[in-house]
């Protein structure tokens, strides 16, 4: 596949996520706190794909940059409603983009690692506000927002099933086993468990993201 098809097929998955975001919001009802949560899970799954539609990091790396120009625009003025936050401070979806290109970059010769490096941002950070709003009743407080137990919870158990598949599953090298997987997908995380529940201003998106870097760059696979 050439990379600019890649190109092509990689803005139109986006922007189809986008729509069936804003599609549940307009005609469905659903707040863009849970609409958010859609593209953003629904992004980053895009990263089992990257290594089929790319020869190189760099055609993603430039989709990216193209993705945070997009996604600026639109946090300053407030284009899509399914995208925006209710904290003017959060630049979580400018730094999404960022934190894949980077991961691109580190790990594009391991897909395995690649995959699992963004899976607790993907799913762990997708999931813990979806299960905190909807079941959450043990709050807790980190500057200006609120948390709960269970929405960090949800971001362990979410974030572990996927980080575990990814090393499993996604094929490259290392080849990693089932069993063999479990524990970096655990430590990976505990300490992403514990970074997202005091970030602030949607710094998660790239502390989460070092953080699952740094481990596995470390981890003797």
């Amino acid at each position: 596949m050439s990379n600019t098809l890649g190109i092509v097929i990689c803005f139109a998955y986006v922007f189809s996520m986008i729509g069936l975001a804003e599609g549940l919001r307009r005609w469905r009802g659903y707040g863009s706190g849970f609409t958010r949560k859609v593209i953003h899970i629904g992004v980053g799954m895009m990263s089992w794909f990257i290594p089929f539609l790319f020869t190189s990091p760099w055609p993603f790396v430039f989709a990216c940059v193209a993705f945070m120009v997009i996604n600026l625009i639109d946090w300053r003025y407030g284009l899509i409603g399914s995208m925006q936050s209710k904290h003017r401070s959060n630049l979580g979806t400018v730094y999404f983009p960022f934190a894949a290109a980077v991961v691109a970059l580190v790990f594009w010769q391991q897909p395995p690692l690649m995959v699992a490096a963004l899976m607790p941002l993907t799913w762990g950070d997708g999931m813990a506000p979806v299960i905190g709003a909807a079941y959450g009743r043990r709050f807790y407080h980190v500057h200006t927002s609120t948390r709960t137990v269970e929405g960090s919870l949800a971001f362990f158990v979410a974030g572990f099933i996927f980080t575990w598949l990814a090393l499993w599953v996604m094929p490259g090298s290392p080849e990693i086993t089932p069993v063999g997987a479990i524990l970096p997908a655990l430590v990976i995380m505990a300490v992403t468990t514990l970074i997202e529940a005091v970030s602030i201003w949607g710094l998660d998106n790239l502390a989460v993201t070092a953080a699952a870097i740094v481990i596995l760059k470390l981890w003797p696979f």
